[in-house]
């Protein structure tokens, strides 16, 4: 198995290499990889359900789409991102006990005695230190999770939506736990990329993996095309989820307004806000834009309405 160490902290960069190494090599990959801050929804999930959209948008932080399903994770520059892509038994890919193990290994080396508990996760102390999630393609298998090291923990909790009851949707839930950082329990690392060294070293050292992997020029470059394409993209990472019911009541100087959005593929398709004269107007001009903070701004603005607080349509 290779081991790919990414540079770049561009989290589009680091999906789009998992997704073009899975699919258009045979070879087996390690990559491991520490991005600045950025949520990341499974496949099957609708983002604004899941995300804060109103601190996102106000701290510039991106929601991406991945290939695997499961929850949603955070990224940031105190967080290892590992994945493992390997060729397996038709039938036998998914296996998250087999792909955790050596990460479980790793940490046991340093003397945290994680475990893997419940789906999808590896706690310590009955904290989430790791969320992982798999993607079948063909006879390969991508196993990907994160490993909080020294996360901004107020930033992640703000950038998950704690209240979804708004939201009527078959889309994939996330199960939110409590999480902590390794950090604390290992008091000899100075930072997240010495702890990605480490485990470097140790994957070397039960010959997991072979040797250090570097992109061809050629692979990169369409590996940055990928990136741009598709997880840059709003087809993917906001068309591509299930539909969505949006039902919320809020005050407007004074009045109570009751707000209703069907979602399709992204696009509001019916709308329908009661109770005031303007709003049943703006309601109407709201049908056929993509459901975005920025395009319904757009619509209050030519409306003359400044006042309305966006965030109260997600």
């Amino acid at each position: 198995m290779y081991c790919l160490t990414l540079q770049s902290s561009e989290p589009y960069l680091y999906l789009a290499a998992e997704e073009y190494l899975l699919k258009n090599s045979s070879e087996e990959y390690c990559i491991l990889a520490i991005n600045s801050p950025s949520v990341i929804i499974g496949k099957h999930q609708s983002p604004h359900r899941e995300v804060n959209t109103e601190y996102v948008e106000k701290h510039n932080i991106p929601v991406i789409r991945r290939i695997s399903g499961g929850g949603t994770v955070f990224h940031d520059d105190g967080n290892l991102n590992f994945s493992f892509i390997r060729n397996c038994e038709p039938g036998h890919q998914v296996d998250f006990r087999l792909h955790t193990k050596p990460v479980i290994d790793f940490l046991s080396s340093l003397g945290i005695d994680a475990k893997f508990e419940g789906k999808n996760d590896i706690k310590v102390n009955g904290l989430k230190i790791s969320g992982n999630a798999e993607h079948v393609h063909r006879n390969r298998v991508l196993h990907h999770g994160t490993l909080l090291f020294s996360s901004d923990m107020e930033m992640l909790r703000s950038t998950l939506r704690k209240d979804t009851s708004c939201y009527k949707t078959r889309a994939v839930n996330s199960n939110p736990s409590s999480v902590t950082n390794l950090n604390g329990l290992i008091h000899s690392m100075k930072d997240v990329y010495e702890f990605r060294t480490k485990m470097t070293e140790y994957l070397k050292s039960v010959s997991m993996i072979s040797e250090d992997y570097h992109l061809s020029d050629n692979e990169l470059t369409e590996i940055r095309s990928l990136a741009g394409s598709k997880y840059r993209s709003w087809d993917w990472n906001f068309a591509y989820g299930p539909d969505y019911q949006f039902i919320k009541q809020f005050d407007y100087q004074g009045i109570t307004i009751d707000c209703e959005l069907n979602v399709v593929e992204g696009i509001i398709k019916e709308c329908s806000i009661k109770e005031n004269i303007l709003f049943e107007k703006i309601s109407r001009k709201l049908t056929g834009i993509r459901h975005l903070p920025a395009e319904l701004k757009e619509v209050f603005l030519k409306e003359n309405v400044r006042d309305i607080n966006i965030f109260n349509f997600f």
